[in-house]
């Protein structure tokens, strides 16, 4: 994937937006290029949008992605609903499912699925506009998102209307998600309230780090509750309250209790060399457009129910 990095010159003393800073530079990029192709820009080790003024000795990197396509396609792809109204869709996704076209997955997205499903046409993707209004166009009916290995419950939006009325109970939290995780030792309480700052790690841009006694970053809470342990694992139930990226992944590091099979916050176990991200969106409640106040929730995977065996068989199970 193409990458870009600068120094702002140190005695840079104009008061210019980056897309414009980038553009004037002789190995730069242009504006259109950017607005088109750009999949993360960070300034400082921070994530920024083009419009950020920049000023002397910032850090840029730039990454982007040059084979975007010319349109969102319908494919059809099985889904696994759990309800539908002329409102929403409620899919149970599954793991290894991008939930909507990205730079390196422009196609067996959870998008792609719902035009088919919905006997939509392809979406063209035109190449200008703000950051926002690009970003929209690649995942109609998104108004959240789980990452790529975690399985789950996900809503979605059939028309305009809904997702505005989704996405403001995201935005505001009034809503009630829930997911269960298998994690490598024990969390320091049977019952915790996490609450820390996320931030980008300024030793892997893929990564993200809890911090606190810090402004820095975006506030995160996360509650858990210990289910059952096995040995040196533990099955847990977490509730989110805020919805940061990786922010599960993030607090079970922080607690010192990785969540198995997370290729970025944990090593490969060594018992089970060959385990997928142990992580699933179990439970969602939410008020429906039509003012129903509904709750989804999904069985447990089947990958969680064998690697349970798999610790059963090797140690005494214990209910906390």
């Amino acid at each position: 994937m193409p990458y870009f990095s600068t120094r702002v010159e140190p005695d840079y003393k104009a008061n210019e937006r980056l897309d414009k800073y980038i553009a004037s530079l002789p190995n730069g990029m242009n504006r259109s290029k950017l607005k088109s192709g750009v999949t993360q820009i960070l300034i400082n080790g921070k994530i920024s949008k083009l419009s950020q003024k920049v000023k002397a000795g910032d850090v840029i990197d730039i990454e982007w992605e040059d084979n975007i396509p010319d349109n969102i396609e319908p494919q059809d792809i099985p889904l696994d609903i759990i309800y539908e109204d002329e409102n929403v869709t409620v899919v149970n996704k599954p793991q290894g499912m991008v939930t909507h076209p990205a730079c390196g997955n422009w196609d067996g997205t959870l998008v792609n699925a719902l035009l088919y499903h919905w006997g939509r046409q392809a979406i063209t993707q035109t190449k200008e506009g703000s950051d926002a209004q690009l970003l929209m166009q690649r995942r109609p009916g998104i108004v959240h998102r789980l990452d790529k290995e975690t399985s789950g419950i996900i809503i979605t939006a059939k028309n305009r209307d809904a997702e505005e009325w989704l996405g403001a109970q995201f935005k505001n939290h009034k809503l009630r998600k829930e997911y269960i995780c298998i994690v490598k030792g024990r969390p320091p309480a049977v019952a915790g309230d996490i609450r820390t700052q996320i931030i980008r790690d300024p030793k892997d841009r893929k990564r993200f780090k809890a911090v606190t006694e810090t402004d820095e970053g975006k506030y995160a809470r996360t509650l858990y509750h210990c289910l059952s342990s096995y040995g040196n694992y533990t099955l847990v139930r977490v509730r989110i309250k805020t919805g940061r990226t990786h922010q599960i992944r993030v607090h079970m590091k922080y607690l010192g209790c990785p969540i198995v099979g997370d290729p970025i916050y944990n090593k490969p176990d060594p018992l089970f060399p060959n385990e997928t991200l142990m992580l699933h969106s179990k439970l969602l409640q939410i008020t429906l457009p039509n003012s129903e106040v509904k709750t989804f929730t999904t069985p447990t995977p089947q990958r969680f129910l064998a690697l349970e065996k798999k610790l059963k068989n090797k140690y005494p199970k214990k209910n906390l």
